[in-house]
């Protein structure tokens, strides 16, 4: 993958920048603010680009509107938030400015180097990679819709774990039942949420982001 780091940390800058050329991607611009990285992805046109939210020049929300700015202008480049905070303000909007590549893991919560680049390249491919807590405050933000409230319980369990980017497989071991059990779940929540199969759209990113921006 091509990849633009936007950490105002040097040392976790450096520290990402080694992990992921170790294993093999190519590190294109690894900058500290978020003017820098607006210009280093208009410059490369990175896969995926990894950013804090607290950056220069304010410490406060630039990371996270930069990755804003950045998807309106280039929407095939993933976006990988990448805090010790959670923000619900702007994020939901990032969510909003496409259907697929966006990922926002909290940087406490993140296990191991193999995790963090497992997410990355879902996100770059135009996945999801949502944090559990992350996932658990953003849908307590919003509003519930008719078509949301028509999912049973054991449906939202679902489509929470579809949201941190777990497979069906990952889904079935977590929820302790079998894949056939979650397929039928996951039609059932595509037919619920009118998702119909095309090959224009990822049915499972569209469904976490409705599940997760709801007006």
């Amino acid at each position: 993958m091509r990849v633009v780091i936007a950490e105002d940390a040097a040392i976790l800058r450096e520290l990402l920048t080694q992990m992921l050329t170790m294993r093999g991607h190519e590190i294109c611009a690894a900058v500290a603010d978020a003017d820098a990285l607006r210009e280093a992805v208009d410059t490369h046109r990175p896969d995926v680009t990894v950013v804090d939210i607290r950056m220069p020049p304010t410490h406060t929300d630039d990371g996270l509107r930069a990755a804003i700015d950045i998807r309106r202008a280039h929407p095939g480049t993933g976006v990988l938030l990448f805090s010790q905070y959670v923000e619900t303000k702007y994020a939901t909007r990032l969510l909003a400015e496409g259907s697929a590549g966006v990922g926002y893991l909290l940087k406490e919560r993140v296990a191991n180097v193999g995790e963090f680049a497992d997410a990355l390249a879902r996100v770059a491919a135009g996945g999801t990679a949502l944090d559990p807590e992350v996932v658990t405050q953003l849908a307590a933000g919003g509003r519930r819709t008719e078509e949301l409230t028509s999912l049973t319980g054991r449906e939202r369990d679902v489509l929470t774990l579809m949201a941190e980017g777990r497979s069906n497989a990952a889904i079935a071991q977590g929820l302790h039942v079998s894949a056939g059990t979650v397929e039928k779940h996951v039609a059932a929540i595509f037919g619920k949420l009118g998702l119909p199969s095309s090959e224009d759209h990822n049915r499972r990113v569209l469904a976490v982001i409705r599940y997760l921006h709801r007006d």
